[in-house]
C-alpha cells in the first residue's frame, strides 16, 4: 500500500457518522418575485428586461448591442453548437454572450447556469457583456427554494452568477469586469 493510500484510508476511517440535514422552517411568503428580482439585480449593477419569448429577446439584445463585434448566442440545445467554439481560446474576443438559465433567485438576483447552457465554462466570465434569458416561471423567492429545485435537476456543472463582475480596492476604486463580464442583462421571458 502506498503512502497516499495509507493516508486516504486513515482519513476515510476517521470520518464522523453522517447526520441528517437540518430542517429549515422558513414559511413561504407571498412575494412578487419578479419585482424583487428586478430591484435586487438592478441594485447590484445588472439590468432586467422583459420579453414575450426568446425571439423577441434576441432581437432586442442584438439591437441594443449593435456596436459589438462578436456576439455569441447559444442555442437551447447543445447538439446544434458549432464545435469550433469548444476551444476556450477562441472566446477571448467575445463582446456579448447570450445564454439561457434554468433558475433565478429573487432574494439575491442570482441566476443558476448549468453546463447545458454553456459551450465552455469560461464563457460567462470571459465575455465583456453577458445576457441571460430566464423564463419568469423559473424565478424562485429564496436560495432555499433554489436549492430544493437544483436538487431535482440532473447536471454535471453549475454555478450562480449575480450581476456584473466588480471589485474595489482599499482606496474605494470600483472596477467593473475584473473577474468576469462588465455588464449583465437578464431578460425575463413570459
Amino acid at each position: 500500500m502506498s503512502s497516499r493510500d495509507k493516508i486516504l484510508a486513515v482519513v476515510a476511517a476517521a470520518q464522523p457518522d453522517a447526520l441528517p440535514l437540518p430542517q429549515v422552517g422558513i414559511q413561504p411568503e407571498k412575494r412578487d418575485v419578479v419585482a424583487q428580482f428586478t430591484a435586487v439585480l438592478t441594485g447590484i449593477g445588472g439590468r432586467v428586461w422583459h420579453a414575450a419569448d426568446r425571439a423577441e429577446a434576441l432581437q432586442r439584445l442584438q439591437e441594443g448591442y449593435t456596436e459589438r463585434e462578436q456576439v455569441i448566442v447559444l442555442p437551447d440545445h447543445q447538439d446544434v453548437v458549432d464545435t469550433s467554439m469548444l476551444d476556450p481560446h477562441l472566446l477571448r474576443d467575445v463582446d456579448l454572450a447570450i445564454i439561457t438559465a434554468s433558475l433565478a433567485v429573487a432574494e439575491n438576483g442570482a441566476i443558476w447556469v448549468t453546463d447545458e447552457a454553456l459551450v465552455q465554462r469560461v464563457l460567462p466570465f470571459i465575455t465583456q457583456n453577458l445576457a441571460v434569458l430566464v423564463p419568469k416561471a423559473a424565478l424562485v423567492a429564496t436560495m432555499h427554494d433554489a436549492y430544493a429545485a437544483i436538487g431535482k435537476m440532473d447536471y454535471g456543472f453549475g454555478l450562480f452568477i449575480a450581476g456584473p463582475s466588480k471589485t474595489a480596492d482599499i482606496e474605494q476604486s470600483l472596477v467593473l469586469g475584473a473577474h468576469g463580464s462588465r455588464s449583465m442583462t437578464v431578460v425575463l421571458l413570459d
